[in-house]
């Protein structure tokens, strides 16, 4: 009894101050509030001082995603902001965007932005990009900050039309006269984007007597100005390339002899462009099988793509033998007989993709396509026709490998053998997913 009277007491006493109130509850209580009410101010305090005194790394990360523009407004909230905007790190990569608002839609880079960063930033830049509407304005607009960048050496240039080439349209010396700027200052240029652009022979030398060290990247497709053996000086003396594009008129057999020598590297990707630029005038040149089978015992890694845009016509000279595309892509109509020939001549194909080929069924096409590339994981068709049949019939032969299978639902010829609404459970069942044909749409 005696051993739980003390607690029982206690409790007593606690229940009592309670029901009354005791004054030391009371004080007790009001500490309390009090304690949190100040830890609260501390916090908000706190947390309002935290953004002017963040880390400038931290502030350097947020700036890199933010638009040019915001990024300017930015750095006039604190003098930590400011200095962050200044750092050389932050101006390594900059795309300009020059667009006429009159014409265009897209955002600009303002004007006295870039004479900022001209003023302040411009041998601090190592990554650029010009993106260019198609207003000749814009071009030259592009060629006036190329012409200042004296003081740079960059690393990676491109320079991006984003409607028609709007770099043609300036004179030709203007435009050379702004590049060499660029090549002769840049000593580490690695990757080069000059698609579309009056590039010349000359030009590329100068490129070539400042960066043969180091480019690795090259592309300059629909360059008219550049001959055969301006792109060849560039293949015998930058040894470290792997990466070119370049139209079919560039392409010879002392080009991928020198692509295949033993002081270069292994080409990782070749593109090539064939276009018919006059339809039935435009003569396209053979290439010998034992340059091809050269290049690819020195390469045999590479992505050879082939973009086509000719007339039927002109596919003559195309797939007689084989060759080592892994790519194709035909842009306009083209026969059965060339598809035929694709399955006979390209054993390495991954993706093919025909746009357009007329009302005649590709069943045996396709067939002989994979029973020969044993390789394609990527198809895609547009205005073709295929019965249902030959079509499942392709899919089973190439099974879980095809990844991408893009083919447009009117594409699909129903027969007595497949329904379309059968044809979506028997593909899916040979690829291993749910498959459905795409669908054109109707607005």
């Amino acid at each position: 009894m005696s051993s739980f009277a003390p607690v029982f007491s206690v409790r007593c006493r606690f229940r009592m101050k309670r029901g009354g109130r005791d004054s030391d509850y009371n004080s007790s209580e009001e500490g309390t509030a009090e304690k949190s009410k100040k830890l609260r101010t501390t916090n908000e305090q706190s947390q309002t001082c935290d953004w002017g005194n963040l880390l400038q790394d931290i502030i350097l990360h947020i700036f890199k995603y933010l638009p040019l523009l915001d990024r300017a407004h930015a750095s006039q909230v604190c003098r930590n902001w400011n200095q962050v905007f200044h750092m050389p790190d932050l101006w390594r990569c900059f795309e300009f965007e020059l667009n006429q608002p009159a014409t265009s839609y897209l955002k600009a880079t303002h004007p006295e932005l870039i004479k900022q960063i001209i003023k302040r930033h411009s041998n601090h830049l190592q990554y650029v990009s010009f993106k260019v509407d198609s207003s000749k304005e814009s071009a030259e607009a592009a060629c006036d900050i190329l012409s200042q960048l004296v003081n740079c050496s960059l690393k990676t240039l491109g320079l991006i039309s984003t409607a028609r080439p709007s770099f043609m349209d300036l004179p030709k010396s203007h435009f050379i006269s702004a590049l060499t700027v660029v090549f002769v200052n840049s000593k580490s240029l690695s990757s080069l984007k000059i698609d579309d652009t009056p590039v010349d022979d000359p030009s590329l030398k100068v490129l070539v007597a400042n960066n043969s060290d180091t480019l690795k990247l090259l592309k300059m497709s629909s360059c008219p100005h550049v001959s055969p053996a301006g792109i060849l000086c560039v293949a015998d003396q930058c040894h470290g390339l792997r990466e070119l594009a370049l139209n079919y008129h560039l392409l010879s057999d002392e080009l991928l002899l020198a692509l295949s020598s033993e002081k270069h590297v292994r080409l990782e990707h070749l593109r090539i462009d064939v276009v018919s630029e006059n339809p039935g005038q435009t003569h396209f040149h053979t290439i010998q099988k034992s340059s091809w089978d050269a290049f690819i015992r020195h390469s045999p890694k590479v992505n050879l793509v082939m973009y086509f845009f000719l007339y039927e016509e002109e596919f003559d000279p195309f797939f007689r033998y084989e060759i080592p595309a892994t790519h194709l892509y035909f842009g306009r109509s083209v026969s059965k007989d060339v598809l035929g020939r694709v399955g006979m001549t390209c054993p390495r194909l991954v993706e093919l993709v025909v746009c357009a080929n007329g009302l005649r069924p590709l069943d045996e096409e396709l067939i002989r396509i994979a029973e020969r590339c044993k390789n394609l994981s990527a198809i895609g068709l547009g205005e073709c026709e295929v019965s249902c049949s030959a079509f499942v019939e392709f899919v089973k032969m190439c099974g879980g490998r095809l990844s991408q299978l893009s083919i447009m639902e009117e594409v699909l010829i129903p027969d007595q053998k497949y329904s379309l609404e059968q044809i979506h459970w028997e593909v899916s069942k040979h690829l291993g997913r749910v498959w459905f044909p795409d669908m054109m749409p109707t607005w």
